[in-house]
């Protein structure tokens, strides 16, 4: 099996898999998913041998970059691939001149999985499309 995880300019593919994730398995309505910040982001694309299974688009906001909508299918998660998908954000943001800081806004039931990632939740518990949420960070300074 051959998991690969890639900037891309398949937004059908992206928003398929979001589709999938947000929209139909976690409700988020339409409206707030598809939120228009697409055009300026960096999407990345995860496929197991060949077929898309993951995604994460990034965002450039001065020093910060910021990493949404991470989303695996559900079938797939538990096999690394958002792992594979976080490590690759942090490289293609490591990579922009300026970028000091990375920044996610993580559903509670995911704060674990970031955190054995190296990301450190701040700040109170928030409702964000009527899932509970927490910010985190990473530090890219020395």
């Amino acid at each position: 099996m051959s998991l690969r995880v890639t900037e891309t300019d398949d937004l059908a593919a992206c928003h398929a898999l979001r589709r999938t994730v947000f929209i139909e398995e976690q409700n988020v309505s339409e409206a707030e998913e598809m939120d228009g910040l697409d055009g300026e982001a960096v999407h990345l694309l995860a496929t197991l041998d060949g077929s898309p299974v993951g995604t994460a688009r990034l965002l450039l906001r001065g020093e910060t970059g910021k990493i949404g909508r991470v989303a695996v299918l559900s079938e797939h998660r538990g096999a690394g691939i958002g792992a594979a998908i976080m490590r690759k954000a942090e490289e293609v943001l490591r990579a922009r001149p300026g970028v000091t800081r990375l920044y996610l806004s993580a559903q509670t039931h995911a704060l674990p999985f970031y955190e054995r990632l190296g990301y450190v939740a701040y700040g109170p518990e928030y409702d964000d499309a009527g899932i509970p949420h927490r910010d985190m960070e990473l530090s890219l300074l020395p």
